[in-house]
């Protein structure tokens, strides 16, 4: 995969791709970002790519010349072309999973008090990070950058992906490690039990747990099986009970 980064910016975003997953998936060859800094394609006599906005009000918006001029020199017939905005679908995992089957990505980041009207008739897509103001777009970049490339083989290790937030439609399950025992809390002892059929019923009951708890939103919309409400609703279930009597000692 490709992605086009058009920034006023591009020293905002360059550091972060420059570290850890991100430099590794590049490395590999996994995908890679080119960074266009839109005031090389300005036109302006003045070397603007801002001005006032027509009619009055606030801040400064920004060119539809020099925005357009940096879109076509790079865009293809296989470009997909995003612009940041309020009016736009939300990102989220499942967004993500669509975004990664592209070859190439363009992302569009704005600045300043907004981008000239006329730049929506370039763009396949409008896309919003939240419902919340930013200075600029880049930092929606990087989120986009970052949750795309992360599902694309050879990003990350495959099996980090088969369990985790919003795959399923609900929150991960709690994760654990080392110490057994830290400030007085304690790792459940089902997790050491051996017995993996009733840790995968023990996760499946905490990611119903906590998605009702931490996001009600997300669970009222979520399709309980007749296991999952007994997974809810079951007090000291059998299994449970039969997994920690007959597992593996417990770390002291």
């Amino acid at each position: 995969m490709k992605i086009s980064i058009l920034t006023l910016f591009p020293d905002v975003i360059r550091p972060y791709l420059s570290y850890s997953i991100m430099k590794r998936g590049q490395e590999n060859g996994a995908f890679s970002v080119e960074l266009l800094q839109i005031r090389d394609y300005t036109e302006d006599k003045y070397g603007r790519v801002d001005t006032p906005p027509i009619g009055g009000g606030a801040g400064l918006i920004q060119k539809c010349q020099p925005i357009v001029k940096a879109l076509n020199s790079i865009k293809t017939p296989a470009s997909h072309v995003i612009l940041f905005s309020p009016r736009g679908t939300i990102f989220n995992e499942e967004k993500a999973k669509e975004l990664k089957k592209y070859d190439h990505l363009i992302l569009i980041s704005g600045h300043y008090e907004g981008v000239d009207e006329r730049v929506n008739d370039y763009v396949d897509e409008l896309i919003s990070i939240g419902d919340f103001v930013l200075t600029g777009g880049e930092l929606a970049s990087l989120i986009v950058v970052d949750a795309v490339t992360r599902l694309l083989p050879g990003v990350i290790n495959a099996t980090s992906l088969e369990s985790e937030s919003f795959d399923d439609g609900l929150l991960e399950y709690p994760q654990y490690t080392e110490p057994y025992d830290f400030n007085g809390v304690k790792v459940p002892d089902i997790l050491y039990s051996g017995n993996h059929q009733a840790i995968d019923k023990w996760r499946r009951r905490e990611q119903l747990r906590i998605t009702k708890k931490y996001r009600p939103d997300l669970f009222e919309k979520y399709p309980l099986s007749k296991e999952d409400e007994k997974l809810l609703n079951e007090e000291a279930p059998s299994w449970e009970k039969e997994a920690l009597e007959k597992g593996h000692k417990f770390l002291k």
